[in-house]
């Protein structure tokens, strides 16, 4: 069984011979390679534990160069082979990222205690990360909740298209979840380590957009009294969201067009042309196509920023994700306020009616209010009706009527047998009243309706008992 795999890397065909037959005969798998350059090639094939570089080379290779290397050896420990004269350079080589360092002529103990530490030390790591892959859930795109149709296909898409590059433009109206997408998508890709910067583009006054995406260098204008990075460098190896593109103005589009194209960009005010590495993921509930067509939308943009067009559909066209989206931004709430939250039965029908123009976000912030005033952590239709009395009282008069008596009993509901039927009818009728009055603040029609009387029938009832 192999102790472990081993890269040398070493322009000397007689000392990788030596060097490959002792370590092999050790116990290790060794590849060779003549030079560093060539290495990363071997790399694609051969899954080294533990990288022997030779810093000895020809002068036609630049040490500086092979020492800026070593990184791209990844999380791998790499130990440098030094002639005695280098040992500046081997020391340079430990702050760059390398393991150890070892002078020709090599000493065969000492060589075998330095392998087997840094051996030791990768493969320990691999097994540590492969047991924490194992205990950790996987993750998905299950942030974008629902049953819907529109919801499983958008699922689907986040799934397939986060590990790649691909640049992406998500679609549809306020409040559907664009940025929840295009979070899922940084968080589901190999970017997820890195930043995720949001820019809305309407947001930021269009005078102010440049510098505040491409940063500025001093002097570049009145108040830049210092070099300040653009959001596009915060945004380097990670994932740049441009939220409402379609409201970025026209000479803007310009300069991003270059971003996309290039890769790269100028500071406001500065010369020196930076490099940028970054996924864009846009988003807009505007038609572009029709902006296109009137000239404020280029169409190179477009078609630049597309990639993979994700499309959310309104609220309205998917009532089915209600049923699963309540329960969720309820368990969000409960887990936020440290309190269980719950629905009746007709608090979480009336939920499942309205149309919600405002869609996802409509919902979440009317869950949100009416947890603020329900009792004991229970949401009924008459904490609704307090903050939504128009939509309660005109489509659910018979469930508020149940849902307002039964959430708040009274001493009227037990029989008293000192006094008479009469009475007890007259003093539940007044108090029926007064609670109706004062549930829709003295609106007399209102509290009529909901007690199944006319309005003139309630200004009589009240005259008589002297309300």
């Amino acid at each position: 069984m192999s102790l472990g795999k081993i890269l040398l890397v070493d322009d000397e065909p007689a000392f990788c011979e030596l060097a490959s037959s002792w370590l092999t005969s050790s116990g290790y798998d060794v590849v060779t390679a003549g030079q560093s350059d060539k290495a990363f090639s071997v790399l694609d094939t051969f899954d080294a534990d533990l990288v022997l570089l030779d810093l000895s080379l020809p002068p036609e290779f630049d040490p500086q160069v092979t020492l800026a290397n070593i990184q791209k050896f990844g999380a791998r420990p790499v130990i440098i082979i030094t002639g005695h004269a280098e040992r500046e350079l081997a020391l340079e080589a430990i702050s760059q990222g390398a393991w150890d360092f070892i002078a020709k002529p090599i000493d065969p103990d000492l060589l075998a205690v330095v392998v087997k530490r840094a051996v030791s030390k990768h493969v320990l790591e691999k097994e540590l990360a492969l047991v924490k892959q194992t205990i950790t859930p996987k993750k998905d795109a299950s942030d974008f909740i629902g049953c819907s149709a529109n919801a499983q296909q958008v699922r689907a898409l986040i799934e397939r298209i986060a590990p790649t590059d691909v640049r992406v433009l998500v679609t549809g109206p306020s409040g559907t979840g664009k940025e929840v997408i295009s979070r899922t998508i940084h968080e589901l890709s190999r970017r997820s380590g890195d930043s995720f910067v949001s820019v809305h583009c309407g947001a930021i006054p269009a005078d102010l957009l440049e510098s505040e995406l491409f940063g500025y260098t001093k002097g570049a204008f009145t108040g830049a009294e210092k070099d300040k990075q653009g959001l596009l460098a915060l945004a380097d190896k990670g994932t740049l969201f441009l939220d409402e593109i379609g409201e970025m103005p026209l000479p803007m589009q310009v300069k991003l067009l270059r971003v996309l194209q290039e890769g790269t960009y100028f500071p406001v005010g500065g010369r020196d042309e930076k490099s940028i590495d970054v996924r864009v993921i846009s988003a807009t509930n505007a038609d572009l196509v029709s902006k296109i067509a009137a000239g404020g939308f280029r169409e190179d943009l477009f078609y630049r920023i597309k990639g993979i067009n994700i499309e959310t559909k309104p609220l309205d066209e998917r009532l089915e994700d209600v049923s699963i989206l309540v329960p969720s931004f309820l368990q969000q709430l409960s887990h936020r306020h440290k309190q269980t939250y719950s629905l009746s039965e007709e608090a979480l029908d009336w939920f499942r009616q309205q149309r919600w123009p405002g869609n996802v976000r409509e919902l979440k912030n009317a869950l949100d209010s009416v947890v603020s005033i329900a009792r004991d952590g229970e949401v009924t239709l008459s904490d609704i009706a307090l903050l939504y009395p128009d939509k309660v009282s005109e489509n659910n008069s018979e469930l508020i009527e149940a849902s307002t008596f039964r959430a708040r009993p009274t001493s009227s509901s037990h029989a008293n047998l000192d006094t008479s039927m009469e009475e007890q009818v007259k003093q539940l009728e007044i108090q029926l009243i007064r609670m109706a009055l004062d549930f829709h603040k003295g609106n007399r029609s209102q509290a009529a309706r909901q007690l199944g009387l006319s309005r003139q029938g309630l200004i009589n009832k009240s005259e008589r008992y002297g309300l």
